[in-house]
């Protein structure tokens, strides 16, 4: 039998800022995955030839670390467990496409040193999120 904690008002506001942030990310993949040619046609040429060049798993990297951290979220306003491995999941996707996109591809050649801030911006809130939910746990936030 597990007993829950009522949650205070600030895991509520980082739970909802939270799936923003995550749906922002799925608008993203949404839009990078979909994108026409015309819309293609329309970047620098540089641009097109990183998106040309994106491998299918750099793609489902992608799709595993936005859906699993909007899934994750979801878990965390229902109050689950289970939202932390879907944070887990969520972070070895965006370890997976970062790999890819930093060290691999030549992004950084292509959006210069500022290319740089955002994966590093996806990376912490990644790692908050499965802190963030252990800790709910521990508390009796979740169950």
């Amino acid at each position: 039998m597990t007993s829950t904690q009522k949650p205070p008002k600030s895991f509520w506001i980082i739970s909802i800022v939270a799936l923003i942030w995550n749906l922002m990310g799925v608008s993203a993949y949404l839009m990078q995955a979909f994108m026409t040619d015309e819309a293609l046609s329309k970047l620098p040429e540089p641009e097109q030839a990183l998106y040309h060049d994106v491998p299918a798993w750099v793609t489902a990297a992608f799709a595993i670390a936005v859906f699993g951290g909007t899934l994750g979220c979801i878990g965390l306003l229902l109050r689950k467990k289970w939202s932390k491995p879907v944070f887990i999941l969520s972070l070895i996707g965006i370890i997976v496409q970062m790999i890819h996109n930093l060290f691999i591809s030549n992004n950084m050649d292509v959006y210069g040193p500022g290319a740089i801030i955002m994966p590093i911006m996806v990376l912490i809130i990644g790692v908050y999120l499965i802190i963030y939910s252990k800790a709910a746990i521990q508390k009796g936030w979740l169950s």
